[in-house]
C-alpha cells in the first residue's frame, strides 16, 4: 500500500490562510450567531424524500422551490439508488412519515465518464477492493428509470405509488421528467 504524499494530500489551503474546512467552521460561527431554533419536527412538512446527485452545480432546494423542513434530501455520486439510499428511504418513510420520492439526476454527470475499471484501479493502488459498485452509466434517462424501479420494488418501502424521476439540465436549470419503464 502506498503512503506517499500524493495518497494523503494535506488540507487544501484557501487564499486568506487556513483550510477550506477552517472557512466552513468560521461560516458556521457567523451562522450560529444569528441562529434561532426553528422549532421544527424531523418529519418533512411535504412528506417527500428527494434523492439526487451530489454534483455541486445542483442547488437542489432552490431548483425545486424547497424550504428548510420541507423534505429529506439524500445525495450521492450520481443520485443512484444504492442499498444505503434504500436504508435512508426506509427510515424516512417508516419512522418519519414520508410518502413520496423524487429522483433527480442531471446532464453532464461525472458518472457517465467512469466505468467499473475505477474500482479495479483503486484495488491496485490501495491493495483492497472497494465493497461498493461505481454505478456508472452511459444513458442518464435509463439510469433514472433503473433507480425508479429499484425504489418501486424494494420490499422495505411502504409507499411506492408516488415515485417520480427527473433529469436536471445543468445549462438551463430545467427538470425533464422521465417516465418509468413500461
Amino acid at each position: 500500500m502506498s503512503t506517499s504524499a500524493s495518497a494523503h494530500p494535506s488540507p487544501t489551503p484557501i487564499a486568506d490562510g487556513g483550510t477550506v474546512t477552517d472557512r466552513l467552521v468560521e461560516a458556521n460561527r457567523r451562522y450560529a450567531a444569528d441562529f434561532t431554533d426553528p422549532g421544527m419536527d424531523a418529519r418533512p412538512v411535504l412528506r417527500v424524500a428527494v434523492v439526487a446527485c451530489m454534483d455541486a452545480r445542483l442547488d437542489l432546494h432552490a431548483a425545486l422551490g424547497l424550504e428548510l423542513g420541507d423534505c429529506h434530501t439524500i445525495r450521492n455520486a450520481g443520485g443512484v439508488v444504492t442499498d444505503d439510499v434504500i436504508r435512508s428511504l426506509t427510515i424516512s418513510q417508516r419512522a418519519l412519515g414520508t410518502r413520496s420520492v423524487v429522483l433527480v439526476h442531471h446532464t453532464g454527470c461525472g458518472l457517465e465518464s467512469l466505468t467499473e475499471d475505477f474500482r479495479h484501479e483503486l484495488e491496485q493502488e490501495v491493495g483492497q477492493r472497494p465493497a461498493w459498485a461505481v454505478e456508472s452509466f452511459r444513458d442518464v434517462d435509463q439510469d433514472v428509470r433503473q433507480s425508479m424501479q429499484r425504489v418501486r420494488t424494494s420490499p422495505f418501502l411502504l409507499h411506492t405509488d408516488d415515485i417520480r424521476g427527473f433529469v436536471f439540465d445543468v445549462k438551463t436549470g430545467l427538470l425533464r421528467e422521465i417516465l418509468p419503464a413500461s
